[in-house]
Order: C-alpha cells, then sequence, then structure tokens
C-alpha cells in the first residue's frame, strides 16, 4: 500500500463527523435531500421500473445478512441490486447533482448506496450518515479527476463513482484497511468505463453508467470482505495522480458540487439560463422570436440536434431544452415525457434554434459550463445574454429554501406532502448529535401509497 492510499483509508475509516466542517456537513444534508428527490421522482419512470424488477429478478440474496429493500419500492434485493436500482433510475430523470472538475455524478450512487448499505448494519447517528456522504463525494470525486487526468477516453461517472462506493461499505461495515485496499481495486478493475460521448450521441437508458457504478462498488466491498484479492487502485496508488489527493481532509470537494435546476444534461444549462434571464428580462413570448443563438462549449455544442422522440433524448438535447425554456419559462418531467415530446409549440421554437461550439467556452470546460446567447426578434431586434454560468454551483449557488422546493417538487406527486415534509424534516435533522438514520429510513423504501 502507498502513502496516499493509507492517507485515504485514514480518512474513510478515523475521521469522526465532529472533525468534518460544518459547511461540508450542511452541504451533505442539503445533497442528500436533493438526490432523495430525484430517486423519489424518478421511481415512477420506465427505466426505474425496469431496473427495479430486473434487481428483483437478478440479483437477490439468500441470506437476511445481504439483504436490502429497494429505496420506494420496499421488495428485498441484494444490497448490490438495491443500490443498482436506485442508482439507474435516479440517472435516468437526470436531475441530480454533479462536480465538474470530475467531469460527471456522484450523489447518484452515494445516496442508493447509503440507503441498501444502512439495511445491512446496526443502526448508526444522523451525523455519521453525513459522514458516509461526505465520506462518498470526497473519495469519488478525487477518483473521477485522477482518472480523467490519465486516460484519453471520455468515460461515464460509473468509472471512478464506484470507489467512493467501496469507500462508505468500508467505513459502515468496518472493513480493515486491507479489505478497503482490496476492494479499491477491484472496484477500479470492474468499474464501468463506458464512452460518455457515445451515448451523448444515441441518447438512451444507458446514461452515465452510474447504476453499474453502484453495483460494482458494492459487489467489490462484499467480495473483498470474503478474501478476493484485486489489483491497487492505480487512481489512488499511481505515482501520476499523487497530487489530487493530497487536499483531502483540507479541501471538502463536498461544498463545490452543483445541484441542477432542470432534468437536463448539465452541458446545456448554461444555455437554458442564459435563454432564462432573456426572456423574462424582455418579457419575451414564442410569438416575438425570429431566430435564437446558442454559442458553447463543445460537448455542449454535440448534444442532441433535433426534436427527442423519448425522455433520454430529451434529457440530451440542448435545443429542445432551450425550445422549452422558452415556451414554459421552465423545465419539468411533464416537458421531457408523455405528451412533452410531441409538443407543437416546442417544435416550432426549436427549429429556429441553431447551436455553435465557441472557442472560449471550450476552453473552459471542464471547470466551468459557459454559454452566450442572441435571441433576434420579428422586428429584428437583438437582444444578447452575455457570458453565462449555469446556475446551481458555487458560481451561482441555489440556497436552502430553493433545494427543499425542488425537492418537494419531485417527490410529492408520488410520496405525497406529508411523507415527503417528513423526509425533509428528517434530512435537515441529521445535523443534530440525537438524530438516527432511522428516522430517515422509516420514510424511504416503502412503495408509495395512493393519495
Amino acid at each position: 500500500m502507498t502513502n496516499t492510499f493509507l492517507r485515504v483509508a485514514d480518512f474513510t475509516l478515523q475521521t469522526s463527523p465532529q472533525n468534518m466542517p460544518y459547511s461540508a456537513r450542511r452541504s451533505a444534508a442539503l445533497f442528500l435531500l436533493d438526490t432523495l428527490g430525484i430517486v423519489a421522482g424518478s421511481s415512477p419512470m420506465a427505466a426505474g421500473v425496469i431496473a427495479r424488477d430486473t434487481a428483483d429478478l437478478l440479483y437477490g440474496t439468500n441470506s437476511d445478512k445481504f439483504a436490502a429493500r429497494m429505496m420506494f419500492d420496499g421488495r428485498k434485493v441484494s444490497i448490490a441490486g438495491a443500490a443498482y436500482a436506485a442508482a439507474t433510475q435516479t440517472d435516468n430523470l437526470d436531475g441530480h447533482d454533479g462536480y465538474n472538475p470530475s467531469k460527471g455524478h456522484i450523489g447518484v450512487v452515494v445516496i442508493p448506496a447509503l440507503a441498501a448499505l444502512a439495511e445491512t448494519v446496526a443502526d448508526f447517528s444522523g451525523p455519521e450518515a453525513l459522514a458516509a456522504v461526505i465520506i462518498g463525494y470526497e473519495v469519488a470525486g478525487r477518483a473521477g479527476i485522477s482518472l480523467h487526468d490519465t486516460v484519453d477516453d471520455y468515460h461515464t461517472s460509473g468509472a471512478w463513482n464506484a470507489l467512493g462506493v467501496v469507500a462508505m461499505a468500508a467505513r459502515l461495515r468496518g472493513m480493515s484497511v486491507e479489505q478497503m485496499c482490496q476492494a479499491m481495486g477491484i472496484a477500479e478493475y470492474h468499474g464501468p468505463r463506458s464512452q460518455m460521448m457515445r451515448e451523448i450521441a444515441n441518447p438512451t437508458m444507458l446514461h452515465d453508467g452510474s447504476g453499474w457504478g453502484a453495483m460494482v462498488g458494492i459487489s467489490s466491498a462484499i467480495l473483498a470482505e470474503k478474501g478476493f484479492i484485486g489489483a491497487p487502485a492505480i487512481t489512488i496508488e499511481g505515482e501520476n495522480v499523487e497530487e489530487h489527493w493530497k487536499d483531502l481532509g483540507e479541501f471538502w470537494q463536498m461544498e463545490h458540487q452543483y445541484i441542477k435546476p432542470y432534468p437536463i444534461c448539465r452541458w446545456a444549462h448554461a444555455a437554458i439560463d442564459a435563454t432564462r434571464n432573456l426572456i423574462l428580462e424582455s418579457d419575451l413570448k414564442p410569438d416575438d422570436i425570429k431566430h435564437i443563438q446558442v454559442n458553447s462549449f463543445h460537448e455542449a455544442a454535440c448534444l442532441f440536434p433535433t426534436m427527442p422522440n423519448n425522455t433520454s433524448m430529451a434529457q440530451y438535447s440542448l435545443p429542445f431544452a432551450v425550445a422549452t425554456m422558452v415556451a414554459y419559462r421552465d423545465i419539468g418531467v411533464e416537458h421531457i415525457s408523455g405528451e412533452g415530446l410531441r409538443d407543437p409549440l416546442v417544435e416550432s421554437i426549436l427549429k429556429k434554434i441553431t447551436v455553435t461550439e465557441v472557442d472560449k467556452h471550450s476552453a473552459r470546460f471542464p471547470t466551468g459550463r459557459w454559454a452566450d446567447v442572441q435571441i433576434t426578434l420579428k422586428n429584428d431586434k437583438v437582444v444578447s445574454s452575455g457570458d453565462i454560468h449555469a446556475r446551481g454551483g458555487p458560481e451561482e449557488p441555489m440556497n436552502e429554501d430553493e433545494i427543499i422546493q425542488k425537492f418537494m417538487r419531485y417527490a410529492t406527486p408520488g410520496l405525497g406532502q406529508e411523507r415527503s415534509e417528513k423526509i425533509v424534516e428528517a434530512v435537515l435533522g441529521f445535523l443534530e448529535p440525537e438524530s438516527k438514520f432511522s428516522d430517515l429510513g422509516a420514510l424511504i423504501y416503502d412503495a408509495p401509497k395512493q393519495h
């Protein structure tokens, strides 16, 4: 084991919640809440139903010690199956958080892993739950940066967020340093290093590979507990990535994630927000507009260019997202599914949109997600947004009330007002030392009831 791995192990296994900054713990609570909203909101979507049914069919267990209820479903499967199902459905709503430097998503596996692992261990405190969340984010985020920095391909988040899941399992299940080391090596080796731009070119339910990242992470931890040996995790132990781990426990990545205002690929958000600013400031209606010019970075310009015919395409279509914002001044689940995919008003606006890659925005990626928009009106007047960075991150964060409102918007249709409000109370209560994970656990496993 290298000194870098030993530092990661010490941080993972020994850091008490009290030694983590309050600001990081508060961020963890808010991101936990935000992700729970997306898990709940994605439950009835086709990808979520398929993932849970598949976990029930294929990823069960004959041991209660390794069983967990699937979130907002209630059926018992293996820990790995439960984490897989929740992460897959969350990935497919695409309203979950992310981290710019890692070019991907962490909470999508951290929260499903927390819920699954909690079913296999004794009840623990709310502060310990937040500590596990923070550890998952801090380890996964640095693993992502390390992998992107050392390989040429643009891979999905499942390739590296599995390591954050291993760290959480090691913490919550009391694994040894040796077991954690082997589990990291197994998870990195088997992490789904799938091609992100391939999914962008042909949007499907595959999304960011995080369902498999969650499954690999949990499976690797159990394999290591049983004595399986893995190769060293080079995203931690390689000499060429040592610099990415030096600030572990000093710089808290947990405080620098972004929250998505819309269930759309983050690459489109700067263009959406630039358009939103213009239509609100000038009170523009769809009939006022002759043409919309969107300038953004290369990856954003590669997003699906025409009217989508399924939810995955809608989430990966920048012109569709911009057209929806113009039409409704908002983007919700109703716009990216069902009749929203056949909206003649949105289609008519989409035909007026041109998307162009510009060097200044491409140079800022991935640490920045920028765009600028010019709208030409029918009287030939042009209104311009200037350079806009996507809302929801450290540059322009959403406040606590906005995050709670977002959670309620996604959770309430399925869970009802009372249950959703109790989840908010339980999660924010984790900041108090007397709180228990079971305060939340009582609310997140049972299937939604009719109300």
